[in-house]
């Protein structure tokens, strides 16, 4: 068990890496989007508490059916005729599965494209970019802004898309990453404080929070041994994590990108809502590539330091309950 496990994780990891996201008719993440999407009409309403209600309905819905097809396929592989078999199938669907839940290569190529606009003078092709994986509004930011959005989302997307994921399926496997995943993309679609969204986004946006709690900080730690690593500032790393880390409306956000302004030596604005890091630092390409190499590596010793320990820790606990 626990080496099937690191297997599926590992060898998700390394395929994300390598291979990136597949298109999106051919990806579960992107199948719960629409299937959110089709959901958020049918449960808005005139009235707050029926509303609310909607968005318990709008987030439990897509769970229900990801979690019963994920049941119905390990009962499904549990048939097959030996032993052996059933586990090789089962570790090949549990890493291509698991690799749908994490998106390493997707962000750095989100982020590398409005870099690429920048170098090419098109404002405006950058700010389209950037609205493609941040919520706040783009239209009006100055390169700088357009960067440190970048490197925001960075830090963030490291616990959203991959540390967030692998957490999850450490203690519940498949069904926690995908459960974690739904609600986290339920969150970016409607877990908005607007009129339009701030009652139907509520559960969404309240589950997130909970799940995020522990790995969002656990992976702030785990940047600053990444920065060390990569020979950044690794004290400012920690040091500005634990200053800053409070400063985003989220209570959570605030971390990860908290250490990697600190391993960076830069500051990151959202106008009118925080600051995290210290200095007046131009932002630049160099700053995006040293993001992305911390992103990757965090994602590594986050395997090593954070995934391992659990599934054997909790593996060696259902043997000795089950002895």
């Amino acid at each position: 068990m626990i080496l099937e496990s690191l297997i599926v994780v590992g060898f998700a990891l390394i395929l994300d890496l390598v291979f990136g996201d597949p298109k999106n008719k051919y990806h579960p993440t992107a199948w719960i989007g629409e299937l959110v999407a089709k959901l958020t009409p049918l449960g808005q309403n005139p009235n707050q508490k029926i509303e609310r209600l909607g968005g318990i309905f709008v987030v439990s819905i897509p769970i229900g059916i990801t979690v019963t097809l994920l049941l119905i396929l390990d009962f499904g592989i549990s048939f097959l005729t030996t032993d052996w078999i059933t586990l090789i199938v089962s570790v090949l669907i549990g890493i291509l599965l698991l690799k749908t839940t994490i998106a390493i290569k997707g962000m750095e190529h989100y982020a590398m494209a409005v870099v690429e606009s920048l170098e090419m003078d098109n404002l405006d092709s950058a700010r389209t970019n950037l609205s493609m994986i941040v919520k706040r509004k783009t239209s009006n930011l100055d390169k700088n802004h357009i960067i440190s959005g970048v490197l925001e989302s960075v830090s963030e997307n490291t616990v959203d898309g991959i540390t967030g994921p692998l957490f999850y399926y450490a203690i519940f496997g498949l069904p926690g990453a995908f459960v974690y995943r739904i609600i986290n993309t339920a969150d970016s679609m409607i877990g908005y404080k607007t009129d339009i969204f701030k009652n139907l986004g509520w559960f969404a946006a309240t589950c997130d929070t909970v799940l995020n709690y522990i790995p969002s900080r656990l992976t702030g730690f785990v940047m600053i041994i990444s920065a060390a690593v990569l020979q950044h500032n690794w004290k400012a790393s920690y040091k500005i994590m634990i200053r800053d880390g409070k400063k985003t409306e989220s209570p959570n956000a605030g971390y990860p990108m908290a250490a990697l302004a600190g391993a960076l030596g830069t500051k990151f604005e959202k106008i009118n809502h925080y600051k995290l890091g210290n200095g007046e630092i131009t932002l630049t390409k160099e700053h995006v590539i040293s993001a992305i190499s911390m992103m990757k590596l965090t994602s590594i010793l986050f395997f090593g330091i954070v995934i391992i320990p659990i599934i054997s820790v909790l593996t060696l606990i259902g043997w000795w309950i089950h002895a």
